[in-house]
């Protein structure tokens, strides 16, 4: 069992992605794009980038303290910050861990309940999708050749998809659904761990109705506002580096942002392989050469990915220094 989680959470992502890799950059002449970084690449642009990558991250920790206060929980922003910087470049080396990791770090240090960190990261999950269905929902608006474009020539069309199941299916699959779960609940009464699991649930619960409780509602709105627009001003400045997407346009970088965000829900390191696609995909589809947008795409991705990287080395030497406090005065 051990051994086929280690290959589920970490060798399959890795193998996942590097085969995207693979498959986009076999034959590409790789002195040349060592020439592009060297020679041709404004790096000023991509000096201003970070500070945004940064500020994201830093974002993200204050509105995490924030969001666990009405539980009765306390951290240290610092401690809030580092445990970020941490889930990030946890997450370049198995997908997902991230969550898992920040709220470890955050009970290690400052004694906060796992259960209750975890429901307020499920808390943050919920409000950035639905800001990212929302800003997708007008960039669709304003962008619609585009994005019909892009279905049409990677065979995406939900309509079709749909009308694959009558109103039947979804009847016995919603059915099916409820089974399951009245099943797994009898067998969970069963079983020694069932209080435990009731336990962590109530704390899940807890951290996602806390949202209601945030003390100041304006103060959350800014942080979730700021960490978006970082993210984006992190990645729109890069557009700068090079003369074949500095001039694409805002509207460019605003559909790209958004495919982007979408296709790393695919489990690869820091999406790896999937964003590379999409993003290169959508360029081409705007002008851009085919080979410049794959410079575009990997330069970007591995210099971005690199500086999650740095900032959780960061991250990890600072919490070595800092000392544990298990009850808040």
């Amino acid at each position: 069992m051990k051994i086929s989680n280690i290959i589920l959470k970490i060798l399959m992502p890795l193998v996942l992605g590097g085969a995207i890799l693979y498959w986009m950059y076999r034959g590409e002449d790789w002195d040349q794009i060592l020439h592009v970084m060297t020679d041709e690449m404004n790096w000023t642009w991509m000096l201003l980038s970070f500070p945004f990558g940064i500020l994201a991250q830093m974002f993200r920790g204050w509105r995490w303290k924030q969001t666990l206060e009405p539980v009765g929980e306390k951290p240290r922003t610092s401690v809030s910050i580092h445990s970020i910087f941490l889930s990030y470049a946890a997450s370049l080396v198995i997908p997902r861990v991230g969550e898992f990791t920040r709220c470890g770090v955050l009970k290690r240090y400052d004694g906060i309940s796992f259960p209750k960190a975890l429901g307020t990261v499920v808390t943050e999950r919920a409000i950035d999708s639905l800001l990212v269905m929302g800003i997708t929902a007008i960039v669709l608006l304003l962008e619609m050749s585009t994005f019909g474009i892009f279905f049409r020539q990677t065979g995406t069309n939900l309509e079709g998809i749909l009308h694959r199941f009558s109103w039947a299916g979804y009847f016995v699959a919603a059915i099916s659904a409820v089974a399951i779960l009245v099943l797994l609940h009898f067998l969970l009464r069963k079983l020694s761990i069932y209080n435990k699991v009731k336990t962590t649930i109530k704390g899940i619960w807890q951290g996602v109705i806390s949202l209601k409780d945030v003390r100041n509602i304006p103060l959350f709105v800014f942080f979730t506002l700021g960490i978006w627009l970082s993210y984006f001003l992190h990645y729109y400045l890069t557009f700068f580096c090079f003369d074949f997407t500095a001039n694409l346009g805002l509207g460019c970088a605003l559909v790209t942002f958004i495919v982007g965000s979408i296709a790393v829900i695919v489990p690869t390191p820091n999406g790896a392989g999937p964003w590379h696609f999409a993003i290169k995909t959508m360029l081409i589809l705007y002008g851009v050469a085919d080979e410049h947008a794959l410079y575009f795409v990997l330069i970007v991705h591995t210099i971005q990915t690199m500086l999650v990287a740095l900032l959780g080395i960061y991250a990890w030497v600072a919490l070595n220094f800092t000392s544990k406090r298990i009850s808040y005065e």
